[in-house]
């Protein structure tokens, strides 16, 4: 039997059951690369003092850059300007994403700086939505984001502006990661990728290290904070966005703050008031209801199978 393949990399041959659960596995990686994600943000934090946050960024670009070229092996040589220009593209936007949110972390704190970033996933789920579900979870836990984090006023335009750009290097990041998983096998455009983007950052972090020496429990923090910050969250996209269309992805990052302040509720001993815990809950629901609406749309087409989802070509 012939199968005729979608833009979201489903066959036409597959059965709604099929499609469901590759979703729901997409959101199980999606879970794990943010608890991952909120860990290893923690780990980075004990080497600011030392390396400061351009430092750590740079360490974090060297060590996913080394493993992922290691397990991936991307051949290089292959790659048609076709495959490269969204590699590149990713790599660039990998890098500033991580060096631009810790710099207005470092300016405007965690909870402006979060909020601000994540209008990028959220401009991507609304821009995507074709459904009125989508469009009010997404509004939903765009707000509960801002309850959740509490960010406080701020005249550090410059901080803002960081931010920002933080946020749109997230969009563009969820675009290109989809459309490199679609050009290339296996995870070799995201191997290429973090290899580029190290190579990039090798003159910069190597000023950063000489002007500011590092301890060599700086250096582990870094080095942890790259597999679990850079690495893992890296790998799980790319299989994620494969399996759950860009506007639900843009959506489903909203678990990153829910996870940051359970991370903190758990191992911080920070207290969660009556509002957090009321945001926390909006943006689960917010996505179990986008989660579960696009599966019985989904199953509900003739022979139970996905439309093709133009809004992510």
């Amino acid at each position: 039997m012939t199968t005729s393949t979608d833009t979201d990399g489903h066959t036409a041959g597959e059965t709604g059951r099929e499609t469901g659960t590759g979703r729901w596995r997409g959101m199980a990686v999606m879970l794990a690369g943010g608890a991952s994600n909120q860990v290893g943000a923690a780990t980075a934090a004990l080497a600011f003092p030392v390396i400061g946050p351009v430092g750590v960024v740079a360490v974090r670009q060297w060590v996913a850059g080394a493993v992922l070229m290691a397990v991936g092996r991307p051949r290089l040589r292959t790659f048609t300007w076709r495959q490269w220009w969204p590699v590149l593209a990713m790599a660039a936007v990998f890098g500033s994403m991580n060096l631009t949110l810790y710099l207005a972390v470092d300016r405007i704190g965690l909870g402006l700086a979060v909020t601000l970033e994540f209008l990028g996933p959220l401009a991507v789920a609304l821009a995507a939505t074709r459904r009125w579900t989508d469009l009010v979870c997404a509004l939903v836990a765009g707000g509960a984001v801002a309850v959740l984090t509490r960010p406080q006023p701020t005249t550090d335009h410059l901080g803002i502006a960081l931010a920002l750009t933080a946020a749109a290097c997230w969009a563009a990041y969820i675009l290109l990661n989809r459309t490199v998983g679609r050009r290339l096998p296996g995870i070799e455009g995201s191997a290429a990728a973090a290899g580029v983007s190290a190579l990039v950052f090798a003159p910069v972090g190597a000023l950063v290290l000489y002007l500011n020496p590092p301890t060599l429990a700086a250096l582990l923090c870094a080095a942890v904070a790259g597999v679990l910050c850079s690495t893992v969250p890296f790998l799980g996209d790319l299989y994620a966005l494969r399996r759950v269309p860009a506007r639900f992805f843009g959506l489903f990052m909203s678990v990153h703050p829910v996870m940051a302040a359970l991370a903190g509720w758990w191992v911080l001993g920070q207290t969660l008031g009556g509002a957090e815990i009321a945001a926390v809950l909006a943006i689960v629901a917010a996505n179990a209801v986008s989660a579960g609406t696009a599966a019985r749309a989904g199953s509900a087409r003739p022979g139970g199978t996905p439309g093709p989802a133009r809004s992510d070509r």
